[in-house]
């Protein structure tokens, strides 16, 4: 098969798949199509039901139909269980041959001799094997594996999609029932949740909209009417805009735009729709969905590029419905929030304390979302890509964060044993109490102060409420995030001067700020390849000293009289960037006394250490600033080269990697060498499991989200810090992430610490 053959085949198979209505219509044209281009005698698709251990055949072109849905073989048995137990191609020129050969007489497959089997992979999971078999002994060529595997690859992802993990249902034909499902996510912020779906999606985005009963059918209808009616009108002011600039030629597309929006063409289709008790939005989703799907598949080239006009129209019919619409439901109680991906911005302008639990299809467990989740105790999983939106709203959902499980209408006896959980965990919070008035000291008298990270005013309030010593992380970018333009100078003077009051006495860390990577501002969107690498936190504000120079001066001025405040500045690189900061320091210093006429004591400047650079210059920062700060998201992010906030690599960012236990017990050496103090404000210290070790490391403080304090702070009172130092040690010569955390569980669970262990708490489906 030549390679353009092949790739124009590929692509055109993969769209015949995803124009699929079901999963088992996909399968059927896949093994179809697949037959057709390799000329095969038989393509069929075995489908892994984890549950049973077995391979289901799903769809095959060639066996005996009598068998598809009925055969299935052992994951250990045939050369079908060879593909999954191998996870690679078994190409075989006489199949019956071979010692793991099983001889199956429902499917009729004994006329063929030649075998070719691939797995379909995702994400390191085998998802089911593809075989391709003909009459006549051979084996098949490069080219023959090489577009199976492509194919595999490509489709994996489908599979995956309606292939739930841990769930059966796949192998039945659909219903209109709802059926128990789960999805496997990244875990974020810890907790338990039951409650009920909202969607929330964004304005204008079709693939977001969620299909949803009309409450008033004649209302519907009347807003489809209305909205075509604008976007007619619309459509022909471009027209008549573009008179004198395009060509007639160019201007035929505003003609059939204006077709398609005739009564009897899609508006037609949409009202049908309606009137079967859609709303209007999904209506529109629905009709355009279907005829992009039957563009895509057309061979006339005119025809697919309409693909892009017709999503364009529907995004503009979409925009007028939800002009007077939130397009959300009311977030009541127990609501469990779900999306594609949900800002920061979005999160806070919530009704907090009615979000019982957060789901994304996107983001990783270290976003700015999930730290912002995490203060304010809300159970998150990300990254749950397969999680069908769409269909979800107002769906009955249970949410594991602590395994990164999320559950759709799930059974009653799950539904009683995660109440039974949830019931547990509101008691563990009631017995963690106590320690809101106790210090971190160990048993054997050693005492370290437990710092809060902030950003909102509720962090600042349970902070103070749970006893925290300062501020080791106040993340001045949140009240950017949460405007519509740069804030003003007295702006910024009066916010920062409710943090440092609340904590009057105690040192409060004020990060300058740090946007880019995964913290957009809503009016200075960042676009870049590889933002993580990018033009982020101190980059950009030295590139924009205005904008810098405005937030000293407004920290400075917070900070008279108090003389509390700290300076942290984030992803500092080179030395150069410091003494630029150093500069303009001490030029707004004197500028701001000057004008307010008040002494005002020199803050202390530090750096956060993000950036593995740093850790090889200590000697020379340490002549510049006068602490340090690790800020272990983004230091585990680039000294393992994982970018933090993409699910496919959650697996491999680990808090316990030896590299970074390592990296820090030598940092601590060197910072206290020069007689620097080092603190660590990552959601590291917000671990109890690592926050011993950070302990016997010999960090001077220890910064978390104010739901984290009261756990570390009772596993530092259980655990003397000889001991911390025996597991350090033993900790340092293992070469395991996962070693070095079964390590810290297992002392843990012994030691009276059981319920800060998070698996203790998880649950086996």
């Amino acid at each position: 098969m030549a390679h353009t053959m092949q790739l124009e085949t590929l692509r055109r198979i993969v769209q015949e798949v995803d124009a699929s209505p079901s999963l088992h219509e996909a399968l059927d044209v896949m093994v179809n199509q697949v037959a057709q281009a390799m000329d095969v005698d038989v393509c069929s698709i075995y489908l892994l039901d984890d549950r049973n251990h077995r391979y289901v055949l799903m769809a095959s072109h060639g066996l005996n139909p009598e068998a598809v849905g009925h055969v299935s073989l052992h994951t250990n048995e045939g050369l079908v269980g060879l593909v999954g137990q191998r996870e690679e191609i078994v190409n075989l020129e006489n199949a019956s041959q071979h010692e793991r050969f099983l001889y199956l007489p429902e499917t009729g497959e004994e006329i063929y001799h030649s075998f070719l089997g691939v797995p379909v992979m995702y994400r390191r999971k085998v998802m089911g094997v593809m075989v391709t078999q003909n009459q006549e002994s051979h084996h098949f060529s490069e080219a023959a594996e090489s577009f199976l595997v492509t194919l595999c690859a490509q489709l994996s992802g489908a599979i995956a999609h309606a292939h739930v993990v841990g769930n059966i249902d796949v192998f039945r034909k659909p219903s209109n029932t709802q059926s128990y499902q789960t999805f496997q996510g990244v875990a974020g912020a810890d907790g338990i949740a039951l409650g009920r779906a909202v969607i929330l999606y964004p304005a204008a985005d079709l693939s977001a909209i969620p299909d949803r009963e009309a409450e008033n059918i004649s209302e519907e209808l009347a807003l489809l009417a209305q909205a075509v009616s604008f976007v007619r009108q619309d459509i022909k002011n471009l027209d008549a805009k573009m008179q004198d600039s395009l060509m007639s030629e160019e201007r035929a597309l505003f003609s059939v735009f204006l077709r398609m929006l005739d009564d009897n063409a899609l508006p037609a289709e949409i009202n049908a729709l309606i009137r079967d008790g859609h709303w209007a939005q999904g209506a529109v989703r629905r009709v355009i969905e279907k005829h992009v799907n039957l563009f895509a598949q057309m061979q006339d080239d005119y025809l697919r590029e309409r693909v892009s006009d017709l999503k364009d129209l529907g995004r503009r019919i979409l925009t007028y419905l939800q002009t007077d619409d939130s397009g959300h439901k009311e977030i009541t109680e127990d609501t469990i929030l779900i999306g594609e991906e949900i800002s920061t911005a979005a999160l806070v302008e919530m009704p907090i304390d009615n979000i019982a639990a957060i789901v994304t299809t996107e983001g990783a467990a270290n976003s700015h979302m999930v730290i912002v989740a995490r203060a304010l105790g809300i159970p998150t999983v990300v990254g749950v890509t397969e999680l069908p939106l769409s269909s979800l709203d107002d769906a009955e959902m249970i949410v594991d964060a602590y395994q990164g499980r999320v559950f759709i209408h799930p059974p009653r006896r799950l539904r009683a044993k995660y109440k039974e959980i949830k019931k547990d965990e509101d008691q563990i919070a009631k017995d963690l109490k106590q320690y809101e008035t106790k210090d971190a000291i160990t048993p054997d008298g050693f005492a370290i102060p437990l710092y809060v990270n902030t950003g909102l005013m509720i962090d600042v309030v349970r902070g103070v409420q749970r006893g925290a010593k300062g501020v080791g992380l106040y993340r001045s970018e949140i009240p950017f995030m949460l405007r519509e333009r740069f804030p003003g100078e007295e702006e910024q003077r009066a916010i920062y001067r409710q943090q440092l009051s609340h904590f009057a006495n105690k040192p409060v860390i004020m990060r300058t700020l740090d946007i880019g990577a995964d913290k957009d501002l809503p009016y200075f969107s960042i676009e870049e390849e590889n933002s993580a690498l990018g033009w982020r936190g101190i980059r950009f504000t030295l590139d924009h000293p205005e904008i810098f120079s405005s937030q000293i001066r407004a920290m400075l001025k917070a900070s008279t009289g108090l003389n509390n405040l700290h300076i942290l500045l984030p992803m500092i690189s080179s030395v150069s960037e410091v003494e630029e900061v150093l500069y303009l320091l001490d030029r707004d210093l004197e500028a701001v006394q000057e004008e307010v006429q008040v002494k005002i004591t020199r803050p202390k400047i530090g750096i956060m250490i993000e950036v593995p650079s740093v850790l090889l210059q200590i000697d020379e920062f340490a002549k510049l600033v006068d602490f340090f700060s690790v800020g272990s998201n983004d230091l585990i992010q680039y000294l393992l080269a994982v970018d933090r906030n993409n699910p496919r690599v959650a697996n491999v960012y680990s808090h316990f990697h030896p590299a970074i236990i390592r990296a820090l017990v030598r940092l601590v050496e060197d910072c206290h060498h020069h007689g620097k103090p080092v603190g660590i404000c990552g959601e590291m210290a917000g671990d109890p499991l690592t926050a011993i070790l950070l302990m016997a490391m010999g960090f001077d403080t220890l910064s978390m989200s104010s739901s984290n304090i009261l756990r570390v702070r009772k596993a530092i009172c259980y655990t003397p810090l000889a001991d911390a130092k025996d597991l350090l040690q033993q900790a340092l010569m293992l070469n395991n992430p996962l070693m070095i955390k079964s390590l810290l569980e297992h002392y843990f669970r012994t030691h009276g610490l059981a319920d800060m262990v998070k698996s203790s708490r998880a649950v086996t489906v």
